[in-house]
């Protein structure tokens, strides 16, 4: 009988009435056959039979075939025998009484609870009183002298113990087990009908032999008899279950050969509840610190997949088992086996356990690698297609999305791609780091993001340049009016590291050309880009007319390399002068393009492609270089002047450039306030602050600063108050309307009050006549540069000019507005300097 305590109170009162009910009707059988036997002449009972019965009966109870069902035990014996004989040559009541003390003695010897001795007692009587009833139903006088030969009184009782049995056993083992009473029922029911076939061979071939020889001594051969049965039963048994339990592990282990996790989890669970016929079975991956993975579940199916927490385990037995690789290296988890109570298995079942085991920490690590495969596969496709920055679509998965409208493949409707630059992006990162300018990028990501309309696809080009494939158009002028919808999303401040950060941009707006694909529809929307930049719009739509210019815009920057190689770029000089005395004072550095094939190109023509190409560095180095050859021409030549070189902001953005221009003047011998950098006003103060320490470190080496195209910006005094500029340029605009403007001469006259005041030089640029000239020089203004004195021109030939001279002056370009042809000369840096110059001699 199963163990009976069980955690489970409903299960342990099914069983306590379950039994009650055998015992009683185990009681009313044996009352039947007595009140039976005691109404019909019997012969004399042979007790020495009666005693060799009870000792077969003993005997075919201690040898059984065990069969364990989850922690119960379904045991096979081979007492049927033994006790048809007896109810054939003894009266029944004595056989049940044989039957009852045999299975009371047996069961108190191995020490079975007072529960499960009454059920076994009750079960084998019934049992006993049923085949006795039978062969009272069919007339069988009880014989030791002259046994009778009934075959069928025979089968038919052994019919009805056999039914009794299992009815009493079947639902009691279901209880216990927790198990259905058609899995109990049909478990192992071909051998079972099998013993009972053997059984009654047996117990007839016995019965036979008694009838023919008549003598009782016989039944001495009953024991040896039950003992050899039980023991080619029990090796038949025995052989059957490992054949059939290696078949179910191969099974098990061919199904584990998986690539999912969850499905050899899922079937690791639920075979080895079968294999091991254990009430369920639990996976444990969180104990190795792999996973945080608890699976449960039985042959019916997983009842708990998950984290650990959540599981919710009752269980009075438990098998526990490393899963361990096959040579002891890697431990994956850990696998239990659940009971309804105690089970000790057996040597067999530990080794087909630690098998499986081995077989399904294998397959955990294939399916757990395979896995990892995937994850990596799959994030490397992700990677490859998005930015790793801001998760956006990438390049290439731009050009894959538009390369399909252009193959017809999808249906997008009318298409155009939108270009994003944002302005003055660099600033952010050398202001604040690249972290913050990370943290910009992805702030801006996600509003371009919330901005587009379904079907959109937002990408990251790289750097600060974004595009938004915009699809679905209802007409192509809805291009426009979805680019402002989306350059407004960044309207508002960026919140980065407290500081609040105005973000703007430019965006080229081009629609799907009829031909040329992706890379033309791509080069349409940068020249709409480059446009908007220059017209200082937020958006400009590509216009075929305008495509020329910026064609060759683009050409030129693909030979960039190239020209700066072979020294396709010089510099010519326009002299700067004192506009009292007409003497030079120092000349200006005009970087020109000595193109093959267009000729002369100005700076206008191509400086912004030399920003935006990543040859800057290079292009302003050499400019430098011929600059200072220049100077130190000049020099020996008796004309020691300095020289001014205009510097692009993104220049001073490179953390190299001070100490690149420092070995330059140390290498030419050219003292550090020969040389003068010109900054354009027009400047933002975002811009000017992150060049600040670039600044500072050039002017306390001594190099001067001039604030060119002065007047034009929107701050001029925070401009000032930021940087330790020596010299004021006024811009050619107010110059060329000194005359007819009173506007122009109040900018002019403030400009000169304000560089007294400052300490600084002021410059006129653009000075086309004697009377400009002159104007100049009364309002204040010191020194001027333009076409009255001399245009650009090469190294050379402005230091003929100057030795050419004018009037007989060396050095002079213009006639002196004055008798004493006294020259103001540009201001020195005072001893002690904080970075202004010293106050210039101005004219009274």
């Amino acid at each position: 009988m199963p163990p009976t305590s069980s955690n489970d109170d409903a299960t342990d009162r099914q069983l306590r009435l379950f039994v009650g009910l055998v015992v009683v009707v185990s009681l009313c059988g044996a009352g039947l056959v007595v009140a039976f036997t005691m109404a019909r002449p019997a012969a004399p009972t042979n007790f020495a039979v009666v005693g060799l019965i009870f000792a077969a009966i003993i005997l075919a109870s201690w040898l059984r075939v065990r069969f364990r069902v989850q922690s119960s035990q379904d045991v096979t014996t081979w007492v049927e025998v033994p006790i048809l004989i007896g109810l054939v040559l003894v009266p029944g009541p004595w056989v049940i009484l044989s039957t009852a003390c045999a299975v009371t003695v047996l069961r108190v010897a191995r020490r079975r609870p007072p529960l499960k001795i009454t059920w076994q007692v009750a079960k084998d009587s019934l049992s006993t009183s049923a085949a006795a009833g039978v062969l009272l139903a069919f007339g069988v006088m009880p014989s030791t002298s002259d046994p009778p030969f009934a075959a069928g009184a025979v089968v038919a009782a052994l019919c009805a113990m056999a039914v009794i049995d299992q009815v009493a056993f079947i639902p009691i083992m279901a209880i216990s087990s927790h198990s259905r009473l058609r899995d109990v029922a049909t478990r192992n029911l071909d051998v079972k009908i099998v013993g009972y076939v053997v059984r009654l061979v047996a117990t007839l071939v016995t019965l036979a032999l008694l009838a023919y020889n008549g003598d009782p001594l016989l039944l001495l051969l009953l024991p040896l008899i039950v003992a050899c049965l039980q023991l080619w039963q029990s090796g038949r048994v025995r052989t059957r279950e490992e054949r059939d339990s290696w078949q179910r592990l191969a099974e098990a282990t061919d199904a584990l050969n998986a690539v999912d996790l969850t499905q050899v989890l899922h079937s690791a669970v639920s075979r080895a509840a079968v294999i091991f016929s254990a009430s369920e079975a639990e996976i444990d991956l969180a104990v190795a610190g792999t996973d945080d993975r608890v699976v449960i579940g039985s042959a019916g199916g997983i009842r708990h997949d998950g984290s650990p927490g959540t599981a919710k385990n009752k269980h009075r037995g438990e098998v526990t088992t490393d899963l361990i690789a096959h040579d002891g290296t890697l431990r994956v988890g850990v696998l239990r086996l659940r009971f309804g109570g105690a089970v000790k298995l057996t040597e067999f079942e530990q080794y087909k356990l630690k098998t499986f085991a081995s077989a399904l920490c294998t397959a955990i690590r294939n399916a757990s690698a395979y896995a990892e495969l995937a994850r990596i596969s799959a994030q490397n496709a992700h990677d490859a297609a998005h930015d790793a920055l801001t998760g956006l679509a990438n390049r290439r998965q731009l050009y894959d999305r538009a390369a399909r409208h252009f193959s017809g493949d999808s249906d997008d409707g009318v298409v155009a791609l939108l270009l994003i630059d944002l302005n003055h992006f660099k600033e952010v990162n050398d202001t604040l780091g690249h972290a913050a300018g990370d943290a910009v990028l992805r702030k801006v990501a996600r509003r371009l993001s919330t901005a587009a309309a379904p079907g959109d696809l937002v990408a990251r080009l790289g750097g600060d340049e974004f595009a938004m494939l915009l699809t679905n158009l209802p007409t192509p002028a809805m291009a426009g009016h979805r680019a402002e919808t989306v350059l407004a999303s960044l309207d508002d401040a960026i919140e980065v590291e407290g500081m609040q950060l105005s973000v703007s941009a430019a965006a080229g707006i081009a629609l799907a050309p009829g031909s040329g694909g992706v890379n033309e529809l791509m080069r349409r929307a940068d020249i709409a880009m480059y446009q908007a930049k220059k017209a200082g719009q937020q958006t400009a739509t590509y216009a075929h007319a305008s495509d020329t210019a910026d064609v060759e815009r683009l050409v030129l920057g693909s030979e960039l390399q190239r020209a700066i190689a072979e020294r396709e770029f010089v510099v010519e000089f326009q002299p700067i002068v004192d506009l009292g005395s007409g003497e030079v004072l120092w000349a200006e550095a005009l970087a020109r393009w000595q193109h093959p094939e267009h000729g002369f190109l100005t700076p206008m023509q191509f400086l912004e492609t030399v920003e935006r190409s990543g040859q800057l560095p290079a292009f302003a180095d050499a400019v430098l270089e011929q600059a200072l050859d220049a100077s130190n021409q000049w020099r020996e030549a008796g004309f020691d002047m300095p020289v001014a070189v205009n510097v692009s902001p993104r220049s001073l953005l490179d953390p190299s450039f001070p100490e690149m221009v420092l070995s330059r003047l140390g290498r030419h011998k050219v003292s550090a306030e020969m040389l003068v950098f010109e900054l354009a006003e027009t400047l933002t103060l975002t811009q000017l602050e992150v060049v600040r320490k670039a600044l500072n470190h050039l002017s306390e080496a001594g190099v001067r600063l001039a604030l060119d195209d002065f007047g034009t910006g929107v701050s001029p005094l925070s401009v000032l108050s930021h940087i330790p500029v020596s010299q004021l340029k006024i811009d050619r605009e107010f110059v060329s309307t000194v005359q007819t403007s009173s506007e122009a001469v109040a900018v002019i006259r403030s400009t000169v009050d304000l560089a007294r005041s400052l300490h600084l030089t002021v410059i006129a640029e653009g000075v086309e006549s004697e009377p400009q000239r002159l104007s100049l020089w009364e309002l204040g203004c010191v020194a001027g540069q333009g076409h009255l004195f001399a245009r650009s021109m090469s190294a050379d030939r402005l230091l003929a000019t100057m030795q050419r001279g004018t009037g007989g002056r060396t050095g002079a370009l213009a006639a002196s507005l004055h008798d004493g042809g006294a020259v103001v000369r540009m201001s020195r840096r005072r001893p002690g300097s904080t970075g202004r110059s010293s106050l210039p001699h101005l004219p009274a």
